[in-house]
């Protein structure tokens, strides 16, 4: 057997990876900059999606930073956290650093007979059964997937990370500031990645974006701000998980606000639903072909949307707040959020998503 990849995204890259360990021959159509990532860029992996990856994929304790506490507040009151997520004796998620991910995936690929590297990837003429394309830039996209669910956050998400002072640094923080959510994410005792999502589509300088860490700063005592690097924000989620025998898959498939960190998580789901349908198709001794694009979406397209919902649903809520002088909504969270069974609700749906 032997499926067609398009692009060279950490989604692509992953499930990849998955299907060489099936013994599934796999054709990857990359753009040239393949190398070339952001390393400013940093991803939080929930533990049940770390425990997967280890399973299935490949071993990653060695670039993962554990985080065992979650700091959520809001500008009002920063004081005061709106919930609590702690647990002192195991992580709740990990932060990875999405060049040193892209990095062992690859390596693992180039040294299986089961991968081959390809470019210009012709629609045309290509033979594959089937064709799983991860690229939003692909001309695929436009041709076959222009209908979806969309919103524009009219926002930026800005990335840096920070060199400060050594500390015990497993406890990531969430500010809901006025002007949009900051997360302090470490990655080592010495470094801490920063997500920014501005409500505002005009691109700040890096001497703006500075002074906005230095005021929100929660504990670190800061030596340095690396370079900022920047993208607009989207919700947006297909209508049609595929056409014929292409699928889209990863960012094609849906994007997410970065709030949550639930933008890779989101396609690790995706990955093991493929996965075990791709079991099934083998046991049988089927064809991976269009039927298995089309029970995909049948078990995941829902789960997807309505994880996503929620997702957009915590953003405008503390949207909302932000733009009145009540607090009704933090306080309502933080009592709801302090009832252990509802805790535990809200930790399994950060850490597994829609069952």
């Amino acid at each position: 057997m032997k499926v067609c990849i398009i692009g060279n995204g950490l989604a692509a890259l992953t499930l990849a990876n998955v299907l060489i360990k099936k013994d599934i021959y796999v054709d990857i159509f990359s753009a040239k900059n393949f190398f070339l990532y952001d390393r400013s860029r940093t991803l939080g992996i929930s533990k049940s999606n770390i425990h997967y990856f280890k399973k299935k994929i490949l071993d990653i304790d060695k670039i993962l930073w554990k985080i065992k506490d979650i700091k959520v507040y809001t500008e009002k009151d920063y004081k005061k956290e709106i919930l609590k997520f702690g647990n002192k004796n195991d992580q709740i998620f990990s932060i990875i650093r999405n060049y040193q991910l892209q990095k062992l995936l690859i390596q693992k690929l180039k040294k299986s007979k089961f991968t081959k590297f390809k470019n210009n990837f012709d629609v045309e003429r290509n033979k594959y059964k089937l064709i799983i394309n991860s690229d939003p830039a692909h001309p695929l996209i436009k041709k076959f997937f222009s209908k979806k669910i969309e919103k524009n956050y009219n926002s930026m998400a800005y990335t840096t990370t920070i060199i400060h002072k050594k500390i015990k640094n497993h406890t990531a923080f969430q500010n809901f500031t006025k002007i949009g959510p900051i997360a302090f994410l470490p990655i080592s005792d010495t470094e801490t990645s920063i997500v920014y999502s501005l409500k505002s589509n005009k691109r700040k300088g890096d001497f703006e974006m500075n002074n906005l860490v230095k005021k929100y700063n929660p504990i670190y005592s800061i030596k340095k701000i690396n370079n900022w690097y920047s993208f607009k924000l989207k919700f947006s989620s297909l209508r049609n998980y595929y056409k014929g025998n292409i699928l889209a898959f990863g960012d094609t498939l849906h994007r997410v606000h970065p709030l949550a960190g639930q933008g890779f998580n989101m396609s690790l789901r995706d990955i093991k639903i493929l996965s075990d349908l791709i079991d099934e198709k083998v046991k049988l001794g089927l064809e991976l072909d269009s039927s298995l694009c089309k029970d995909f979406q049948k078990q995941s397209q829902s789960k997807n949307f309505i994880f996503l919902s929620g997702i957009d649903w915590i953003y405008e809520l503390f949207n909302l707040e932000n733009k009145t002088d009540f607090n009704l909504l933090t306080k309502s969270i933080n009592f709801i959020g302090n009832i252990k069974f509802v805790n535990t609700i809200l930790k399994n749906f950060a850490d597994s998503g829609i069952r």
